[in-house]
This record gives structure tokens, sequence and C-alpha cells, in this order.
């Protein structure tokens, strides 16, 4: 099935679609300005990259109604990645950071041909909670030295070790003006909240005040941004840093894969619409591809643009679209009246994102709902600050995956039953129990329920360890409808031990799979021909031939593989 390149757009909703992308242009514009200096690349990357992904990935991608560009997470890698470059690279290191979020719009569209959109977001709820709560965690220190008044770091241990001289040392007109906005986007009425969004209302009041209130304060401002078109940044590779530029680009492409398909789940609950993963991918790709080409930060479907753009009526992608052009005319003809904005008012705005991205629900309910659940969480949350995202998730996620496999491996042993004495049993028919009564104990009958992965190997093996106490073994999978290989050559190591102890072996399957991957381990080599029978092999004859008439009884209803090897 090939993948449609466009997105599907058309005009029969252009007045919501108008309306959508204008409010989420108005919320963007200062989340943009603010990622764009929270990045060390400017204000004016912040923009480009709310421009370039915001246009393409809505033009090539598979969420209709989704709007994207600079995020908290993607800002906290890009961040990282320039602060790093250009201190080991002042010249090219720009250049080069720019490079890696075009090698993660490569990453995200190889994802999306591949077809992987539908694995991305298969990923444990615990481990999500963890890394996106520690990317607030990191947002949230990050702020603290623009919002004390000092020049941010780029890095959460740099600035855990200066917080106390930031602290013992503040610029308190900005510290007023940052508390100022934090109060505006904390206390701001819902109602007025709707016609202005709090985040454009703080940027310009509290710019306001800046300006008339502490016109000659020694603050940090955005200062004058460049307008017009951007420039080429073309793609500048460095053989000593290409193993790290490659991580970098891998850790963007993930996390913008995730965070997008995060976003596009909520746009589908809000807008009823179901989205393309693998297309989503390739719009966020080649929008990321372009921002980094043109000095624009990378992005991904941003949740609350895209809340607010449905709020307001944007249905297809011609909002997203609309949203990027909007904010092209603010970059063309209104850059002089962004110089004034001080960086504490945009270090405040972030400080809220941050705190909005920990995930407080979960964090407040995870230790009722499971301890371990709650210690990976936080393991997660500590290896992305402390760490890297990549390592957070894959650690988080193997972690994740083997408690995984121990609760269903435990699950899957409770359902693997030893029976030998029928009494009482009330999983056999009548028939199975009167063949087992009469058999006297020397008939063993293994029933296996459910899935069997290899998780069920070791319980099989440890229960079938005692084969040769019996003289007829019969292994019911009339219950099972997958098998895994582990299992299965746990049943071949089974049915190897039963025969070379001279025991009549049935193996009773569901057409299907579990009858085809017992068929090709190809049991028949184990048995040898009959030449003789001894007296304790014939005390069993008959129980043995009424097994026989039964399970042959089954055949029509399942597949009947007989092995036996008599000295």
């Amino acid at each position: 099935m090939s993948i449609n390149p466009i997105n599907k757009i058309h005009f029969r909703n252009w007045r919501g679609d108008l309306f959508g992308g204008l409010t989420a242009a108005i919320v963007a514009l200062p989340l943009a300005l603010a990622f764009g200096v929270a990045s060390r690349a400017g204000a004016i990357a912040g923009l480009y990259g709310a421009i370039i992904v915001g246009f393409f990935a809505a033009l090539f991608g598979g969420t209709p109604a989704q709007v994207s560009g600079p995020t908290g997470p993607m800002t906290v890698v890009v961040t990282t990645v320039i602060t790093t470059l250009m201190a080991r690279y002042p010249d090219t290191g720009l250049e080069i950071a720019f490079t890696v979020v075009m090698l993660g719009g490569l990453m995200q569209i190889l994802f999306g041909v591949m077809r992987l959109g539908q694995y991305i977001t298969l990923l444990p709820y615990t481990v999500i909670s963890g890394f996106m709560s520690g990317i607030g965690v990191i947002i949230i220190l990050l702020q603290l030295p623009p919002l004390l008044g000092h020049a941010g770091t780029g890095g959460v241990v740099t600035t855990l070790q200066k917080l106390p001289a930031y602290l013992s040392n503040p610029n308190w007109v900005a510290v007023g003006l940052g508390l100022l906005t934090l109060i505006i986007v904390f206390a701001a009425p819902p109602k007025l909240n709707r016609v202005i969004p709090s985040p454009l209302l703080a940027l310009v009041a509290v710019t306001i005040i800046s300006v008339v209130v502490f016109k000659d304060a020694d603050i940090a401002r955005i200062g004058k941004i460049p307008s017009g078109f951007p420039t080429f940044h073309k793609p500048t590779f460095n053989l000593r840093e290409l193993a790290d530029m490659l991580r970098y680009g891998l850790m963007l492409g993930v996390l913008g894969s995730i965070d997008s398909l995060l976003t596009s789940l909520v746009a589908d609950n809000i807008s009823r619409t179901q989205h393309d993963s693998d297309k989503e991918l390739i719009g966020q790709g080649i929008g990321n591809m372009l921002a980094g080409l043109f000095g624009g930060l990378p992005g991904a479907g941003a949740t609350m643009r895209t809340v607010v753009n449905v709020q307001a009526g944007g249905k297809t992608p011609l909002s997203g679209m609309i949203h990027a052009l909007v904010l092209l005319l603010v970059v063309f003809w209104a850059s002089p009246l962004t110089a004034q904005i001080p960086n504490a008012v945009l270090a405040g705005l972030l400080f809220k994102v941050g705190i909005d991205i920990l995930d407080w629900g979960f964090i407040k309910r995870a230790p009722r709902l499971s301890l371990k659940g709650t210690g990976l969480m936080y393991l997660v949350l500590f290896l992305t600050v402390f760490v890297d995202l990549i390592t957070a998730v894959l650690v988080g996620a193997f972690i994740a995956n083997v408690l995984t496999i121990k609760r269903l491996s435990d699950v899957q042993s409770d359902n693997i039953q030893v029976i030998t004495d029928p009494t009482g049993n009330q999983n056999l028919t009548p028939t199975e129990q009167e063949i087992l009564t009469q058999a006297g104990g020397d008939i063993l009958l293994l029933k296996l329920g459910g899935p069997m992965s290899f998780g069920a190997a070791k319980s099989i093996s440890r229960r079938m360890s005692f084969v040769q106490n019996y003289q007829a073994i019969v292994l019911d999978f009339s219950e099972v409808p997958s098998i895994g290989i582990t299992a299965a050559l746990a049943i071949e190591s089974i049915v190897e031990d039963a025969i070379a102890h001279h025991r009549h072996v049935w193996i009773v399957v569901t057409r299907g799979q579990v009858q085809r991957r017992i068929t090709h381990l190809d049991l028949q080599r184990f048995c040898q021909p009959q030449k003789t029978q001894d007296a304790s092999s014939g005390k069993l004859s008959a129980q043995i031939n009424q097994v026989e008439s039964r399970i042959q009884a089954l055949e029509s209803a399942f597949a009947v593989i007989q092995l036996e090897s008599l000295a």
C-alpha cells in the first residue's frame, strides 16, 4: 500500500480553518520566541521552526487538525546539541547543529517509510511519563538563570552548580517581571483566556510594563531579530563528531516521533478523526529537514496549539498551514515590536511550559497503582535529566519489558497443568478421566492454555523433568492459539527425553500456527523402529490402545501427532 504524499486538504471548512490557524498562531508566537531564545540559536530560529515545520508537517502529514512547531522536549535536546557543538567549534558549531536537525528529520522520514509509526508509541506509560516529566524538570531548571536575571548556561548540571551564585545575586527587576508573567499565565480567568491566550497576554502586558516603568533597567532583552526570508544553511559534517551527530539526530527523530504521535492521539480524540501514523512521521520529517536547512528549530506536533486549533474550528491541514503563514507575516512586519521583550518574560512562559509537561496526575497516583511502576518512572526521570533521553527510554523500556515478561510468564505458568490423577479435576472431560483412571497413574497428561511465549519455556521444562516416571505422555495443546520458538524447543527437549526412555508420546494441537511450528520441528526424527516389547510396557497396552482410539476421534477437530519408540 503506497502512502499519498499530500495530506487531505479541502476548502469546505475554510472559515473554521482560518480562525483555528489564526488562534493557534497567536498561541504559538510567544512560545516560538521563548524556545528560540532558550535554545541559544536566537528568537528568529524559533519563529522559522514554527513556520517551516508548521507548514510542511501540515501539508505532508497524516493528522488533519494537528499544528506543529517547536516544543519543550525538542528544544531541550536541540539546546544541548547547540551548546555542546558551539563550545567545541565556535565558527561552525551552529551549522553542524542545524545539520543534526536535518538528520533528525531524515530519521523520521525513514521511520515513516519503514512503517514504524504503529510501534513508536508502544512504550509503557511509566516510561513515557518518566521522560516527559524529566523534560519538564529540565525546562524548569534551565529557565531559573534567566528568571533570576542571568544568562542561561545550557546544561542542567552546570545550572545546578551555579544556582547558589544566581540565588545570592538576583536581578530584582528581572525576577519581578518573570514572577508577574507567571502570575498572569496561571491566574488569567478562563473567559479571558479564550479571548486572548494567557501567554500572549503576559508577553504583551509585561513587555509594555518593562518598557514604560523599567526602560533604563539593566535587563536582558531579545533585541532586534532579522526580518524576511531565512538564509540557507548547507549541511556541515565533522568526521570527529559524526558519531555524536548521528546519536543526537536519532534522539531528535525518536523524540519528535513520540511527541508528534502522542499529540496525534489527542487530536483524534477531540476531532473524532483517525490519523495516519506513518504519513505523520514523513510529514514531520520533511518539516524538520527543511527547518534545519533554513536555520529553524526542530519541531513536533504541539498539543496546546492543536487543541486550540480544533476548539476554534480548525479541522483540516489548512489550519496548520494558515498558522504558519500568520507567523511568517509577523517575521516580515512585526519583528521590530519583539525587540523589547525581556528574556525574563520568556523564561516565565517556559517555566509554565515545564510545569505543564510534568505528569502530575500520574505522579500523584503512581504509588497507589504500583511501587515497581513508580520506581521505574522516577528512574527514567532521573536518567532523562542527568544522562540523556535515548538512554532513559532504552533503559526504561528494557526494564518494563522484563517486568512484563515476568508477569506473563507467571500467567502462562499457571496455565500449565500436569495431570496424572483425575480425581476432582474439573478441567477434564469424562473420557479423559476414564482413561487416566484406568491407566493407574502411568499416563501423564500435560494440558496447556493460552499463548505460550519464551517465558513459559522454563516452566514447561521444569514440570516435565520427570517424564521418565510414566509410560505414556499426552501433550494437549488444543487450547494454545500460538507458541513461540523457545517454548516449542522446550517441547522438543521433552519429546526427545521421553522417546529416549521408550515412552509413547501424543501431541494434540489446533490446526494453524501451533501445528505448523510443531510439525516443522520434525519430532519424528527421534523415533526408532519398534523391534521388541517387554513386560513392563506390555501392561499398558490396553490403556494405550484406549488412548489411541480416543485421540483418533479428535482428528476431525485437531491435528494429532503420535510418536513412540519401544525397545
